[in-house]
Order: C-alpha cells, then structure tokens, then sequence
C-alpha cells in the first residue's frame, strides 16, 4: 500500500515542493507515495472565508479557528487511524526513531500551523500531536512539514537506491555520522586517511565508529549521553 499523506494548510501551492523531484519525486511518479494538500480556508462558513480570529484574553497576532481546522480534519476521512501531527515550535523534537515509526505506517495527516498558533480546544479535541523540527520559530508549519515528509519519504521502502545507506547515518544508531571521503587520493594538501584505502574492512567498520563516537562526544554530548553503553565503551 502507498504512503498517503494528506497536508492541512492556507498554501497549498507549497507543496509538494522540493518533493517533487530527486528521489522523493521518482517515487512519486511510481506510485510509492502520494500527497494531498488541503486548502483550510475551504472549510470556512462566512462569506470572507475566514479562518482565523484575536486571543481570547488579549495579545498579539490571531490565533486559527477550532471549527474550522476541525473540519479540515474530519474531510481527511472518518476512521482515518493515520497519525495526525501539528507542526508547532512546542511541539517534542522530531527524532528519527519517530521518523522511522510514521515510516512503517500508511501514512500521515500534517496541519500547518499559522499566525500566532492554533486553538487548544481542536489540538485536544482532534487528537493533534505536535512536532517541532527545531528550537527556532517559522513564519508558518509548511517548511517544518516538509521536512518531515522529507525525512519519512526517504525511508520508505525502495525510495533510495540502497536502502541500507539510511541505516548508516546521523542519528540511526544514537550517534552522528563519521566522515566520509572520496577520490582524489590528495586534494589541496590533504590525503584521505590511509586506514580507508587498507582494505580492512574490520579497522575500517572500528575507525568509522570511533569517528562517531569523537564527533557525537565533540557536537552533541547530549546525544552522547543517552547512547548505549556498548557504544561508549
């Protein structure tokens, strides 16, 4: 069955965006995945088709109506048991354990957010989780979307040419990735280092870890905290 995601937003011509070409757009084209962008403000009542209103209690900006994303929502299907995400800056951080999670399901329904923030009522009311891609705040959930869908695509089944090159990077195994390099032998001065080009796969496979485990210690020693033992030791 095809991955099936349904996108809730005001621009719908945002998408699919840089997913249509490359790899993610291939798989397009075959069938691997679809995408449905929704334009919310259909699901508005009045006349000026409108979606958003002030804070209650005072405040800036304008805050999206819980009747009308509600409706997008519930257009998606009833019964529809896919994962319903809120791209939103206080959402938990995307990780690609939760990435690799939505991958194995059928798909997803992503609701971008807008203004200053979506009303908590259809959050409860409608099941969203929220998901942040990062400690930073967007004009809007359509880039974070992308992302996520970026990030799922890539792993789904068949969708890059070796699938066994997204289990050996950042993240998969709780530490970032090692270098990597390639020809010419000698470039500007630098070689690349010669246990590469042993043919010691052994020394190789433990260098490349090392490197991990330097660069994961060096940049995110939070990551480096939570690795398993057997990866610290």
């Amino acid at each position: 069955m095809a991955f099936r995601a349904s996108v809730l937003t005001l621009y719908p011509e945002m998408f699919p965006g840089h997913l249509g070409f490359s790899l993610a757009g291939k798989a397009m084209q075959r069938g691997q995945w679809s995408l449905d962008a929704v334009q919310i403000r259909d699901f508005a009542t009045d006349k000026h088709r409108t979606v958003d209103d002030t804070p209650a209690g005072g405040g800036a900006g304008m805050v999206l109506k819980p009747d009308v994303l509600a409706r997008a929502v519930d257009s998606t299907g009833q019964g529809d048991t896919r994962p319903r995400l809120l791209m939103s800056p206080r959402g938990r951080p995307l990780t690609q354990r939760r990435v690799r999670e939505l991958a194995a399901g059928d798909g997803v329904i992503v609701v971008c957010g807008r203004f200053e923030g979506v009303d908590q009522r259809v959050i409860e009311a409608r099941g969203l989780e929220e998901v942040s891609v990062g400690d930073y705040v967007l004009s809007g959930g359509e880039p974070a979307a992308l992302i996520v869908l970026d990030a799922i695509i890539r792993i789904l089944p068949g969708v890059m040419g070796n699938d066994i090159s997204g289990l050996h990077e950042s993240f998969e195994g709780g530490l970032l990735e090692h270098p990597h390099y390639t020809r010419p032998q000698e470039w500007e001065g630098r070689e690349i280092p010669p246990i590469l080009t042993s043919g010691n796969h052994g020394a190789i496979e433990k260098w490349r870890h090392e490197e991990a485990l330097r660069l994961t210690r060096e940049r995110r020693p939070d990551l480096f905290e939570k690795a398993e033992p057997k990866k610290n030791g």
